[in-house]
């Protein structure tokens, strides 16, 4: 078959988690992502998560403490118009900006809770074991909870619905003598939990989380939420939706939301949900019920790296032990680190300098899985505890090798613990390919074969961390090298695109 008759080689695509939990509280997010999205397109970024610009509680949360759905920084609430983030015009502009490069957006929704009721409601409660959400530890009585949302600054404009107590399923707090507990709602309207098989199991029933829990099963919360979905896809461009603590609201809600999304825009919108657990076989039995629609992001896969990086001499062959990515490939989104596990965060997964480079070329440059990278590594994170961009800035450089490199069939070179390798042999209208060499310890070097189609071609390492080339010889095999607790990529020195690597801007606040 001549060439032109070929399939085009689908492109790789890559996802970026477009926020850290210590951005600046300058309200100037989406203004600094819309100026930048350019060159993250050039660098190999397809799609951006962007942080829940959903009102918070007030102007300086995260979003995860969400206040109002339908306000995207357009009213006068909780303390000001914007969001932390910025202002409806200003995401509107961002995500304009990001549809005229070719980079979809991924809205990132807390559909599990609300936060900062507008008034107070009596409602009867039972008290419930922290630990088994199943036992009550109390009689049933009353409580005078922040459980009622009016919305006032929003009105009626684009949803009329309005909260109370009888659309929740628990709170956490008691303003009649301010108790901190978990309380269960009773009452006609409401079931108590969602049941045991709709939620996970950890804690006996893990359908509470924080702040005030929504019921599901409650026609008008269910109705709401599925409109604000038809709603925020309308009112601004996206490509797929990052769902929030899946593991603790409705899975036969979610199903309605999805089957609601693809039927009102098509198909191929991406999902994509946090069932954040050190448990494969949870999140494969997950998967499974939510009929494959779907995708979660591979928690195994960020504690292999953490426990890897902190182990001296550790099996670099055994990375993907056990891991969502080993066993369903197609649904799982491979990440080195999160908002959740970036340092001083509450899963805080700990992974070793010298071994983020590696998680991320494992990541980036195979042929399994959808990796995203994380905005704490490539432009740094800030707050009392700043850190520089990772990978001694050469993040930018394996996002662009997976854009350009990293096609074709793979063979891997795992034959010692402390020293893998793999190839991608490129295909018909990606002929370039691409040998990667790591090690967890001492300089590493690996013979592998790269194709006959490249004899006498001369390879460098497109990171600038490998010394010299490697010529192809003539059965299409070169002798690869790294330096020590480090990796090395190898290109064909005049291969398409060679010009582009080196070029990425890390000041996104604009210190230098």
């Amino acid at each position: 078959m001549a060439d032109s008759e070929q399939t085009p080689t689908p492109e790789n695509m890559t996802m970026m988690q477009g926020f850290e939990w210590y951005v600046p509280d300058d309200h100037k997010h989406w203004v600094r992502l819309h100026d930048n999205i350019p060159q993250l397109k050039a660098a190999g970024i397809d799609n951006i998560w962007v942080p829940p610009g959903c009102k918070a509680s007030s102007p300086s949360g995260n979003g995860y403490d969400i206040y109002d759905l339908y306000d995207l920084g357009e009213f006068d609430q909780k303390g000001s118009k914007g969001t932390k983030w910025g202002t409806k015009e200003e995401l509107v502009a961002m995500v304009k900006k990001a549809t005229e490069v070719g980079v979809g957006i991924y809205w990132d929704a807390v559909l599990n809770h609300k936060a900062a009721a507008d008034h107070k409601e009596k409602c009867e409660v039972q008290e419930v074991d922290s630990d088994d959400r199943n036992k009550t530890i109390s009689d049933p009585y009353q409580i005078d909870a922040w459980l009622g949302f009016d919305f006032p600054g929003r009105g009626d404009k684009y949803s009329k619905q309005k909260y109370h107590w009888y659309h929740f399923s628990g709170t956490d707090y008691n303003a009649a003598n301010n108790k901190t507990a978990i309380y269960k709602i009773l009452g006609d309207k409401t079931k108590g939990w969602a049941d045991g098989d709709d939620v996970d199991s950890e804690k006996g029933n893990y359908d509470y989380l924080m702040f005030a829990d929504l019921d599901y099963s409650h026609a008008e919360v269910s109705s709401d939420v599925i409109n604000w979905g038809v709603w925020i896809s309308k009112e601004i461009a996206l490509k797929g939706i990052r769902f929030d603590a899946v593991k603790h609201f409705s899975e036969d809600f979610l199903r309605e939301f999805i089957t609601t999304m693809d039927e009102t825009h098509g198909e191929g919108w991406f999902f994509v949900g946090e069932f954040w657990k050190d448990s494969l076989a949870d999140m494969s039995a997950y998967l499974q019920r939510m009929g494959k629609k779907f995708s979660l992001f591979d928690a195994p896969l960020v504690y292999n790296f953490s426990t890897l990086s902190k182990t001296e001499g550790g099996d670099l062959r055994k990375v993907f032990d056990d891991t969502l990515v080993q066993t369903e490939p197609i649904n799982a989104v491979t990440l080195v680190m999160n908002h959740d596990t970036q340092p001083y965060q509450a899963l805080e997964a700990p992974i070793e300098p010298f071994f983020k480079p590696l998680a991320y070329a494992l990541i980036l440059l195979r042929n399994t899985g959808y990796p995203c990278v994380f905005y704490g590594d490539l432009y740094g994170i800030q707050g009392e505890h700043p850190f520089p961009p990772s990978c001694g800035g050469a993040l930018p450089s394996l996002t662009l090798a997976r854009k350009l490199y990293a096609y074709g069939k793979q063979a891997d070179y795992f034959d010692y613990a402390t020293c893998i390798g793999w190839v991608r042999y490129g295909t018909w209208d990606k002929r370039s390919g691409c040998a990667t060499v790591m090690s967890n310890a001492g300089p590493g070097e690996k013979r592998m074969h790269v194709g006959e189609m490249h004899a006498g071609e001369k390879w460098t390492d497109v990171l600038g961390w490998g010394e010299g080339e490697v010529e192809i010889d003539g059965e299409g095999f070169g002798v690869f090298t790294c330096p020590g607790v480090s990796l090395s990529v190898w290109v064909n020195k005049d291969a398409e695109g060679r010009d582009q690597f080196g070029k990425f801007d890390d000041d996104i606040y604009k210190k230098k």
